[in-house]
């Protein structure tokens, strides 16, 4: 069984699933799709996607704003934490830095940044981290605000091995994407290589990012099979090793979500 540890399903395409969320849902399980992360992105359409999600226990949840997001509001420590004492959310994020699309003072970014370790920190739940031309910085903040206390997951990996080290050092796990599977993607290839089989993740940050052969249309979880193949192959192993070392070490991560599906059985 396979696990999206990182998709958008409230901004997915909809239309090859006759508009119906249950059909793609039905199409997920047929894919041996076992458990999906839905990631939140800001507050305005979180109360939509909380609704959209809610019937499926095989869909657990994150709150918190990306830090790209600049129109909408800012969450406070307070609301974050407010928002994460649901059941059905488990981490915190997406959050951390982002120079490539924002620029000139970015401490608010920074600030946003720290508000969200301080809450994931309160709640005992893992951070989701976004962090792209940000290397140095990410690392110094959750370095200073302790962040390793709760650990998480560096999404959507683009960086290089000494980053993943740092990382891995900090208690964080290493999540890839269809980019892994971009031909232009050796130094990302290297560090699926490199990262210990208890430390690694798969994910599609669906509707973006779609792996090959799907590479420039709409991505969709169900495509997280191509991410994993595709670490198999570099890690000569098989597709079920890899769905099975990434889903174990979700569940690891997530402990307590573990211990809740087991009460329900």
């Amino acid at each position: 069984m396979l696990i999206d540890s990182h998709c958008h399903l409230d901004r997915i395409d909809l239309t090859p699933y006759q508009d119906d969320f249950a059909c793609f849902m039905q199409e997920a399980k047929v894919q041996q799709l076992d458990h999906l992360l839905c990631i939140a992105i800001d507050l305005e359409s979180y109360p939509a996607m909380v609704d959209l999600v809610s019937p499926y226990a095989q869909i657990s949840l994150t709150v918190g704003v990306h830090p790209n997001v600049q129109d909408g509001k800012d969450p406070s420590l307070e609301e974050l934490i407010a928002l994460g004492q649901a059941d059905k959310v488990i981490g915190i994020g997406e959050t951390g830095l982002d120079y490539f699309r924002s620029s000139g003072d970015l401490e608010w970014q920074h600030q946003r940044f720290r508000t969200h370790i301080r809450a994931a920190k309160a709640l005992k739940k893992p951070l989701i981290i976004h962090t792209r031309e940000a290397q140095i910085d990410t690392l110094r903040i959750l370095k200073e605000e302790n962040a390793g206390e709760v650990g998480g997951i560096i999404h959507c990996f683009t960086e290089n091995w000494d980053f993943a080290q740092k990382a891995l050092d900090l208690n964080f796990y290493i999540s890839f994407s269809g980019i892994v599977t971009f031909n232009s993607a050796q130094e990302i290839k290297d560090v699926a290589k490199k990262v210990p089989e208890n430390r690694f993740l798969i994910e599609t940050d669906s509707p973006y990012l779609a792996p090959v052969p799907y590479r420039g249309k709409t991505n969709y979880p169900t495509y997280v099979r191509y991410v994993a193949e595709h670490i198999a192959e570099l890690r000569g192993t098989s597709l079920t090793k890899i769905a099975d070392l990434s889903s174990e070490n979700f569940h690891q991560l997530f402990s307590f979500l573990t211990h809740r599906e087991d009460d329900a059985n």
